[in-house]
């Protein structure tokens, strides 16, 4: 009889202590919110290419412009308690060529690509006629 006892007392101990490990709660890390955001970007008459965002408070929104190659030559970031942020970016000393625009809030990314070309001066073509 004891023995019955002890084994319903250890049986009874086992299942009490797995339903309680069985109800732990995982740890769970507050998820960042991302910052909503509204860009225009266009060109100046001076060549520099200006950035008008709108965004939401609570997020940062990283601005990036790249090469062809992939490699960053200008980051800008828009804090978190910024709601309206203009940028002017001179892009006069940069060489020809493709560039990305890359405007982030850690979640979405929108990308615009910009092309810098400088016109070939034309040569004045002029006849010149004897008699």
């Amino acid at each position: 009889m004891k023995t019955l006892v002890n084994t319903l007392l250890i049986a009874l101990t086992l299942v009490s202590s797995a339903a309680t490990l069985s109800t732990a709660k995982p740890i769970v890390r507050p998820v960042k919110q991302a910052a909503a955001y509204e860009v225009g970007i266009y060109t100046a008459i001076d060549g520099n290419l200006r950035l008008a965002l709108d965004k939401q408070k609570g997020g940062r929104v990283t601005i990036c412009i790249k090469n062809a190659q992939g490699r960053k030559l200008l980051t800008e970031y828009a804090g978190k308690g910024e709601t309206k942020s203009r940028y002017n970016f001179n892009v006069n000393e940069l060489p020809d060529g493709v560039y990305t625009v890359e405007i982030s809030n850690g979640v979405q990314t929108t990308t615009h690509e910009l092309t810098i070309n400088t016109p070939k001066a034309e040569t004045p073509s002029r006849q010149i006629a004897l008699n």
